[in-house]
Order: structure tokens, then sequence, then C-alpha cells
């Protein structure tokens, strides 16, 4: 999958964004601090989230655990203080480009995906729980814009049956964990090697711990895709905030992601620039236990394996037995071709 330049896939580098989500707290000077502190920490791309409170939640609605814990007592009355209108996303989207990132963003309602896809969004995102909401997947598949689509709280057949809808659409499945925060042990990263053995596009993995290494890890078991949440305080009030890394912190994460990248590579064994001088010097060669004379025939009893390498390799034994010698070798000498008639 491509989005603007950046190509996102098993070979490349890590894609980082930095989900910003509802942590600008409804205010746009927030958001744009926090856009600024991405680029500052080496993202590829800030997030946010497009949703209407009362277009969103039901009367039924109530808050997950997490929300209470971090002071929610009314499901509309969080949201409705989180959201940023139409024209102050747009404004978002500019400020994002200005700083050199991707703007991404998550819509959860299909009667937004219109107006929003007129934003100038590069790529949009569904949440975990919309892992099953076939008209909103399809209504994004309709943009014709690059997807990410989490998979927190669902099983293997939820995700195979959400990439049937969404085809060969250009799409990115993120495996996580939907708990805020997720402790380190319940980080589960093995989860989207599972997925990718039914999904080859399972490349992310949307990151809820509070730990700075999680993505280095990550990426290292074969992830591509990081989605970490950014939060100017992670003591501040909101549902989102303790799940979050501060600026400092998320700086740290993107760069140990991309040591990871460095140290793991690409998928292949050869022999390396680096390697040459110890190959050369530390491996054995076939070498005479003592002076041979020309036209001898070698024996097993005639030769050793020392060091360096450069002559017949220890493997090659078997097929030096009863050759004759074209010229006199001297003790301990690394037989070649050029001793052989």
């Amino acid at each position: 999958m491509r989005i603007g330049d950046r190509t996102i896939g098993p070979d490349a580098p890590p894609y980082i964004i930095a989900e910003i989500g509802v942590n600008h707290d409804g205010a746009v000077t927030r958001a744009d601090e926090l856009i600024h502190a991405a680029a500052d920490a080496g993202a590829d791309a800030v997030k946010f989230q497009m949703f209407e409170a009362d277009r969103l939640l039901s009367r039924a609605s109530t808050l997950a655990r997490y929300q209470v814990d971090a002071g929610e007592d009314d499901p509309f009355g969080m949201l409705r203080g989180l959201e940023l209108s139409i024209a102050a996303l747009e404004g978002r989207v500019h400020v994002a480009h200005a700083a050199g990132l991707h703007a991404i963003v998550t819509v959860f309602s299909v009667e937004l995906v219109d107006a929003t896809a007129r934003l100038g969004w590069d790529a949009f995102k569904t949440a975990s729980p919309d892992l099953v909401h076939r008209p909103l997947l399809e209504a994004l598949v309709g943009t014709r814009r690059p997807l990410f689509v989490s998979t927190g709280a669902g099983s293997l057949d939820e995700v195979s049956r959400a990439a049937g809808w969404i085809g060969a659409h250009p799409c990115v499945f993120l495996h996580c964990v939907s708990a805020y925060p997720t402790p380190e042990d319940e980080a589960a990263l093995n989860g989207r090697a599972a997925m990718a053995r039914v999904e080859p596009r399972a490349l992310g993995y949307s990151d809820h711990t509070a730990c700075e290494d999680t993505g280095a890890l990550a990426v290292a078991s074969g992830t591509r895709v990081l989605e970490k949440h950014l939060t100017h305080d992670r003591a501040a009030p909101g549902p989102d905030h303790a799940a979050s890394l501060e600026p400092d912190a998320f700086a740290r994460y993107v760069a140990l992601a991309h040591r990871a990248w460095r140290m793991v590579g690409p998928v292949e064994k050869r022999v390396r620039s680096i390697e040459a001088d110890v190959r050369a010097v530390a491996r054995q060669s076939i070498v005479t236990r003592h002076a041979l004379r020309a036209g001898a025939s070698i024996e097993a009893s005639d030769v050793t394996f020392k060091r360096p390498g450069g002559g017949f390799e220890p493997h090659e034994l078997a097929t030096l037995i009863g050759r004759r010698l074209r010229a006199d070798v001297e003790a301990d000498a690394r037989l070649g071709a050029e001793h052989l008639e």
C-alpha cells in the first residue's frame, strides 16, 4: 500500500502514526501542539477522530471501565467535549501537511464519510469496534483512499470476514488489544503474526501499552505499521491520556522502532561485506602435514585442517584423496587448484 510517496509493506521501514485522537481535549491549539510534537518526534502521520456524539451514541450507551477510571461519568458529555468540527479538522489537515506529516482520520459514522472525504485526508481508519461495521467499511472503501483497520477485541474469523468486504482495496489491518492502557504482559504481539496467516495485509500494531519499547519489539517480530497515542500529559483528565506517551517518550518510541528496523534488516541470509575479513581469517583450509613431492598422490594422512581460508575447504577432502601433485609442496601449505595435475 502507498500513502503519498511512502510505501507500506513487509520490506519497507516502519510507518509510525501518532494517534492524537481526542488527546487535544477539544482544543485546536492543543491539537496543533501535538501535530508539531509528532513531527519533531519523527512520526510519519498524525491521526484524528471524526465523530458527533449525538450521532454516535444511543440512549443506551454507557462508559467503558477505563473511561470511568479516567474520571468520566457521562458518555454524551465526554464525547461532546472532545468533538472537533469539520472546519477544525480541515485546518488540522493543513497543519499536518505543512509539518511534513500525513493526515489520517478515524470516521465513526457512515453519514460523516462524504463530508470528511472532502477535507484532503491522506488515509482513513476504522476503530476496532467497527471491524463488524460493514456499511462503514464499504463507505470508506468508496472514498478510494488507503484504509487502516483496527481489530482489537476481534476474532480471526471477523478479520477474514472484514477483509472480504474490503476486497482488493489498499488496506492494512492493525492488531491491537482493546485495553487502555494495555498491561505489557497482555500486549500479545504475536497476534499480528496469527492474523497474517489469514490476511497478508496484517502488517500493523495499534499499541495501547504505556511502554516505550513495545513498538521496537513489534517491528522485530514483523510489524511495519505502528499506531501510538501521543499526549501532552499522561496525567491529564480524559479517556486516552493514560494509554499515551508524552512527546519526549514518543520520540524515544519512534527512535527505538527505527533502530529495531535497522537491526532486523531484510529477510535474507547472505555473506555481508562486513564479514569478509573474519570469513577469510577464521575459516580453515586443507593444509599439508609435511612436504610432498611432485607426482605424489594425496593421502588422508598427508593433510590436516588449519586457518586461514583461501585453500580447498575441509568439505572437499574426499575429492582430493588420490589426486596427483603437479609440483613440490612444502609442509604446512594450503592446497589449492594450482597444486594439482
